[in-house]
C-alpha cells in the first residue's frame, strides 16, 4: 500500500475535521480517502479515527499518531513547495493566517492584486485574533502584531501603524474630552481583550523617550476591534483604533479624534503606534511564494506605515 498516501489523508483529516476536507486538501475523492485512511489503519492494526455520519475524532493512538506524522506531511510539502517554486511560476496554496481587523481593512484589499500577479497560486486567508498552530493549521505565514509574536517564530515587521484615541461627537458632549492620558481613568473606555493570552492591549505612550501605558477604566471589552469601533459610535466611550479601522469614521466625523496637537495642554507625549509582523515557523518555511508574499505586502502598504 502507498503508506505516504494513507498518512497524508490521514493528517488533513485530522486537521480538516472531515473526509470531504480531507479529500479536497489531497484532491482526490472522498470515497478514495476514506479508503487510504483504513489501509493505513489495517496496516497499523489500530483505529485512528472514529468517523460518524456527522463529526470525526482521533482516537487516543490517533492523537499519538498525529503528533508524530503531522510535521513529516509538513516537511514534504515545504520541500515540494521549494523545489517547485524555482523552477516554475508560484503555483499551490497559499494559507495566510492575520488578525481580523488587519485581514478585513488591509489584506482583503490588496490580495486581489497579488492573486492576479499569481494566478496559480490557491489562496486561504483565515481572520482570527486567537493563537494560530502554523503546523496543526498548515499555515504558511500568519500576520500578527507584536504583543502576538510567540518565542522562536521568525518575523518580518512590516508595518508601523499608527493609532488614534476616539470617541462619538455624543460622547465627547456628555462626558467631555481628556486632555492627558491621566484622564481616560475618569472615562468610559472600550478596551481590546487579546484571544490569545486574555490580557487587555494595553494604551501606550512615549513621553520624552519613555514608554508608559495609561491607567483605564475598562467600561466596556471585546475581542473584535471592529465591535469596539461600533461601540464607540453608539456613544459608548473612548476606544483605541489602528488608523486603517479609524479613519473612515474620522473623516465623516463620526468619530472625534482625541489627543490632536491642538489639544496637548499638559503633557508632550507621543501615542504609541501598533508594529505589524510577519511571521514563519522557522526559517524553512520561507518558501518561493511567502517571500513573494512578503514582499508584496512591504510594496503594496502606504508607503507612511512602512519601515526600514
Amino acid at each position: 500500500m502507498d503508506t505516504l498516501r494513507g498518512i497524508e489523508c490521514f493528517v488533513r483529516a485530522v486537521e480538516g475535521g472531515s473526509i470531504a476536507a480531507a479529500a479536497r486538501r489531497v484532491g482526490i475523492s472522498a470515497a478514495a480517502t476514506s479508503q487510504n485512511i483504513a489501509r493505513l489503519e489495517s496496516y497499523l492494526g489500530v483505529r485512528l479515527l472514529t468517523r460518524t455520519t456527522r463529526s470525526l475524532a482521533t482516537t487516543d493512538a490517533g492523537k499519538v499518531y498525529y503528533d508524530k506524522v503531522a510535521l513529516l506531511i509538513h516537511e514534504l510539502e515545504l520541500a515540494r513547495s521549494a523545489v517547485t517554486d524555482t523552477e516554475q511560476e508560484l503555483q499551490g496554496r497559499l494559507c495566510i493566517a492575520s488578525t481580523a481587523a488587519f485581514s478585513r481593512h488591509v489584506l482583503a484589499p490588496l490580495i486581489p492584486a497579488f492573486n492576479q500577479r499569481y494566478p496559480r497560486l490557491e489562496i486561504e486567508l483565515t481572520s482570527t485574533d486567537r493563537r494560530v498552530d502554523h503546523v496543526q493549521e498548515s499555515v504558511d505565514v500568519s500576520i500578527r502584531i507584536k504583543q502576538q509574536l510567540d518565542d522562536g517564530m521568525v518575523a518580518r515587521k512590516i508595518a508601523t501603524v499608527p493609532t488614534i484615541f476616539c470617541a462619538s461627537p455624543a460622547y465627547i458632549a456628555r462626558a467631555g474630552r481628556p486632555s492627558t492620558p491621566a484622564d481616560l481613568r475618569e472615562h468610559d473606555c472600550l478596551v481590546f481583550r487579546l484571544a490569545a493570552d486574555g490580557r487587555f492591549l494595553r494604551w501606550g505612550f512615549v513621553e520624552n523617550g519613555l514608554r508608559f501605558d495609561a491607567e483605564v477604566r475598562a467600561a466596556i471589552i471585546s475581542d473584535d476591534i471592529d465591535v469596539l469601533a461600533r461601540l464607540a459610535l453608539a456613544g459608548g466611550g473612548i476606544t483605541r483604533l489602528a488608523a486603517f479601522v479609524a479613519n473612515d469614521y474620522l473623516r465623516s466625523g463620526e468619530l472625534k479624534e482625541l489627543f490632536t496637537c491642538d489639544e496637548c495642554t499638559g503633557f508632550n507625549a507621543e501615542i504609541e503606534p501598533l508594529d505589524f509582523y510577519a511571521c514563519v515557523r522557522d526559517r524553512h518555511q520561507l518558501t518561493p511564494k511567502v517571500r513573494a508574499f512578503m514582499d508584496y505586502l512591504v510594496e503594496a502598504l502606504p508607503a507612511e506605515w512602512r519601515v526600514g
